[in-house]
């Protein structure tokens, strides 16, 4: 909190309405480090001590830390949230990968050392997959952050880690990088990675050959215990009480037990009560389709990693085009990275259509961010790079607001993506873009009309 001065009873008045409105331990837990910076009508800054608190209050409490704000602030301002050590004036720590500087290719890796239970798994070990190599951004950061946390100190927090989401979103990648890091540091550690199906034919053979003890020793006698598609156990009456009395061995003894799922555990269908109540104990992490922001870096990890040159267009036209998950993107740049290795050409958009038909088929005209960033600078009379840039003058911000505006009305791009687009901004920043311009152009017949031209001239371009 605020040490001195207006913004310390400020943040009194706040914390006040906080406590009011969530429990006293969570008001403790998620809102004691918080420190006010900069409060005003239109734009409230506040800091954190580390990107885990923020992204778990932008998931869980944004809703009751808005109300308290906007009944101090007296508006419905702009709420950033930084970090700490970032300093009381850096920008969101959100920044925009350019496709024109990628990053560099990792260091090649040597295949882990491995300890025996880890060279058990019936899983294929990817030694591309470690944290070094995953891209997190607003869609995963969340998982992120715990699976770091407990691969830092596996058993001692976040037990258990349950990660869930679509296929090809990350959840293999950040298991497999617990893997790593733990084999990496623990050589001592006993670990034992594997499928869910894998333990269902595991106990389903030891029950019909009367091994159920040197099943039970297997399973029960690990330090960390990793299981992919969790979700298996569904229909499983006899496996899921096996596994209740599993889980419950390791946790009690503070045994480290990470899962992954399509589902929340709430959403598996006839999973036991007492097994969902479990998976709840630790931290449930939801990984979400990755955001525009962080399909950018993804394409320019693995264009460093293969020795070649992606021009923009078609960068953005990968970003922008495929979005369904990860493994397809990822799937998408190889394909060319091969085409151009094989015929010795460059990447160009004709290329890319033919290489990608399958996965991007054509489609109708739609607008693009791009188009109407190019319309509204040119509308405006202002530089594009200063549109996705860092200025924040009121020449540059408000044909910035339309252009937040404008690509909210007419593009699929949520929030987030959209704000990544511009210089890596917080989705806040678009919603509260959004919410300016849409109020305005009740009150204001002239910026109805721009709305309207710069309108048809994208959709007829």
């Amino acid at each position: 909190m605020s040490e001195s001065g207006p913004e310390k009873d400020a943040w009194e008045k706040i914390a006040q309405i906080l406590r009011r409105a969530v429990p006293r331990q969570q008001f403790e837990t998620w809102f004691r480090g918080m420190r006010l910076i900069r409060l005003g009508p239109e734009r409230v800054e506040l800091s954190v001590p580390n990107n885990f608190l923020r992204e778990w209050i932008y998931r869980k409490y944004f809703g009751v830390l808005r109300r308290a704000l906007r009944e101090v602030s007296g508006g419905d301002p702009e709420i950033l949230i930084h970090i700490a050590e970032e300093g009381a004036d850096s920008p969101p720590a959100r920044e925009a990968f350019r496709p024109r500087a990628p990053v560099p290719p990792p260091a090649p890796r040597q295949p882990p050392r491995r300890s025996p239970a880890f060279g058990e798994s019936d899983v294929v070990i990817n030694p591309q997959y470690t944290f070094d190599n995953f891209v997190p951004g607003p869609s995963n950061n969340f998982a992120y952050a715990a699976a770091l946390a407990v691969a830092d100190s596996p058993g001692k927090s976040y037990n258990p880690l349950f990660l869930h989401g679509s296929v090809g979103l990350g959840k293999t990648h950040l298991l497999q990088a617990v893997c790593h890091q733990l084999v990496d540091r623990r050589t001592d550690m006993r670990i034992l990675y594997l499928s869910c199906e894998t333990f269902t034919n595991h106990f389903v053979t030891a029950v019909a050959n009367g091994e159920l003890d040197s099943f039970r020793y297997r399973y029960r006698h690990v330090d960390v215990l990793l299981i992919d598609d969790i979700h298996f156990l569904a229909n499983r009456e006899r496996t899921q009480e096996e596994f209740f009395h599993t889980f419950n061995t390791l946790y009690n003894a503070n045994k480290q037990i990470i899962l992954s799922s399509d589902s929340n555990p709430a959403e598996i269908p006839t999973l036991e009560e007492r097994l969902v109540s479990r998976f709840k104990w630790g931290i449930v992490a939801r990984i979400d389709l990755p955001v525009y922001e962080t399909r950018l870096a993804i394409i320019a990890r693995k264009v460093a990693m293969h020795g070649v040159t992606f021009p923009d267009d078609v960068v953005r036209f990968l970003a922008e085009s495929v979005r369904s998950n990860i493994r397809e993107l990822e799937g998408a740049v190889n394909r060319l990275a091969g085409m151009a290795h094989i015929y010795q050409r460059p990447v160009n958009m004709e290329m890319t259509r033919t290489a990608l038909r399958d996965i991007v088929p054509p489609t109708p005209h739609r607008v693009s961010v791009d188009s109407i960033v190019r319309t509204v600078a040119e509308h405006f009379g202002v530089p594009v790079r200063d549109l996705m840039g860092k200025r924040r003058t009121k020449s540059i911000a408000y044909p910035r607001q339309i252009c937040m505006f404008l690509a909210r009305r007419l593009t699929p791009h949520s929030l987030e993506e959209i704000g990544g687009y511009f210089g890596g901004r917080d989705y806040t920043t678009v919603m509260y873009a959004f919410d300016k311009i849409r109020r305005a152009v009740k009150e204001d017949a002239d910026l109805s009309q721009t709305l309207q031209q710069l309108t048809s001239r994208l959709k007829s371009s």
